[in-house]
């Protein structure tokens, strides 16, 4: 498989403070960048990895040193396979940190019986650490590590047990889909995060010709959801938000629909149930929609393509 590289290497002077050298280790570090030879440092020849080394040449030229970024195809005696492999070693490595710090805490409150508000609220703090940490290394895991979905999972257990859910989720009755084609489905201006994705769940997985109507009323024959109206049928139950109401009532089972599911419910309920590190990234994005004051429809045509793009990012993961 071909694959180019981008490279980095750089020499300081050896007058230079250590905390310069330092500083610029830790970048590289937080940058997921590998050494397949003594001296190279290497990323993906992506947009962003280009422009990271050459911000870090920048900064290695301001320090009166010398730095050179260059593309490779590969190193002798070493081809892609191989270069993937020091990625993903690295990766690991850091997923079994996190690893570590979870069974700690499992333990911890395992030992404590029942554990005091004092040490619940300890392991609670943690757990937004480790979340946040685990997001850092999700960022640098450019080939998608197996470890990334068995520690996330390992999180979503994690907040589970010191967050604990106290609301049952209820049984939801199926409907086909069939009984759903050909309708006009209605829900409140201005659509957010759950009810931006119920769109995009409608139009690609329920209904084939749907009509998408923007309001507070629902009339006669038409299917409300995510609305606070005695006619809407589909909206929150629950701990459960509009889209995997939708996700359960139809049945859907497309592969990556439960880690949409889980994004959507992340970003609308904020309950610390689930954890994504691209749910920050699509919260910012959607939140700076409103705040442009976009028309309905122009917020749809976006959702549309954003959620098309999460679909399909998170089906291949799957």
């Amino acid at each position: 498989m071909k694959q180019e590289w981008i490279a980095l290497s750089y020499t300081l002077s050896a007058k230079k403070k250590s905390s310069v050298r330092v500083t610029l280790w830790r970048r590289l570090q937080r940058l997921g960048a590998v050494t397949p030879v003594s001296g190279i440092y290497l990323l993906p020849a992506t947009d962003s990895c280009i422009e990271s080394f050459q911000w870090l040449a920048q900064e290695v030229d301001a320090a009166e040193g010398q730095a050179v970024v260059m593309r490779v195809s590969g190193f002798e005696g070493l081809d892609y396979d191989g270069i993937v492999a020091l990625f993903q070693a690295a990766r690991q490595t850091e997923y079994a940190e996190i690893d570590e710090q979870i069974v700690a805490i499992e333990e911890r409150i395992k030992n404590d019986g029942t554990p005091s508000e004092k040490t619940l609220g300890q392991a609670q703090d943690e757990l937004v650490k480790m979340k946040k940490r685990y997001g850092e290394v999700v960022a640098t895991d450019y080939f998608n590590s197996y470890e990334r979905a068995t520690t996330g999972a390992k999180l979503d257990k994690l907040g589970l047990l010191l967050f604990p859910e106290t609301t049952p989720i209820p049984e939801i009755p199926y409907v086909k889909t069939a009984d759903y084609q050909g309708k006009t489905w209605v829900t409140r201006p201005q659509p957010h995060v759950d009810r931006l994705s119920s769109i995009w769940l409608i139009r690609r997985f329920i209904d084939k010709e749907p009509t998408i109507r923007y309001s507070t009323e629902v009339e006669v024959g038409e299917i409300g959801f995510d609305m606070n109206h005695p006619n809407a049928e589909f909206g929150h139950n629950g701990p459960l938000c509009t889209f995997e109401t939708l996700v359960k009532a139809f049945q859907l089972d497309a592969k990556g629909i439960d880690a949409v599911a889980e994004i959507v419910h992340q970003i609308d309920l904020n309950d610390e149930r689930f954890v994504h590190p691209e749910a920050i990234g699509i919260d910012a994005i959607l939140r700076g929609w409103l705040l442009e004051n976009l028309e309905d429809p122009e917020l749809e045509r976006r959702g549309l393509a954003l959620f098309d793009g999460i679909y399909q990012t998170l089906s291949h993961r799957s």
